[in-house]
């Protein structure tokens, strides 16, 4: 019968007291910190920590991007700015193959347009088809 006490009552737990202590000592740093961090003063103590930390630094952020540059630059290897200059090359290009691509398709449809003189008129869909494998194998061949 002991057994059937035990079983129906709640477990004692002898760490709940210190997770009751430990959950409202976070509750209160939780609103002390909010308190500290939403005023003007901790902002502009933050700003100026930060604006000097950005200063002292500078020269060596500045020596350690020199001797990357020419580590990367003895190694034959592509600096960051490279990188970046490429992809923009490559997206001016990409650019202008789709205003090409654009003006062929216009031109081919202005081509193919039904002229009432003419008795035959050309398939539209075949016109763009051999347009297309003619372009596919000139780039192919780039």
């Amino acid at each position: 019968m002991a057994d059937q006490q035990s079983g129906n009552s709640k477990p004692v737990d002898p760490a709940e007291p210190w997770r009751g202590v430990r959950d409202a000592y976070l509750d209160a740093w939780a609103k002390t910190m909010v308190d500290t961090v939403n005023n003007e003063s901790y902002a502009q103590a933050t700003g100026a920590m930060l604006e000097t930390y950005l200063t002292v630094s500078a020269p060596f952020r500045e020596a350690v991007e020199r001797a990357m540059l020419k580590s990367l630059e003895q190694l034959a290897m592509p600096s960051r700015s490279d990188i970046v200059s490429l992809a923009e090359r490559l997206t001016n290009i990409e650019l202008r193959l789709d205003d090409l691509d654009a003006k062929i398709d216009k031109l081919l449809d202005s081509l193919v347009k039904p002229n009432p003189v003419a008795r035959a008129t050309p398939n539209v869909a075949a016109v763009k088809k051999v347009a297309r494998k003619s372009r596919r194998a000139k780039k192919g061949k780039s």
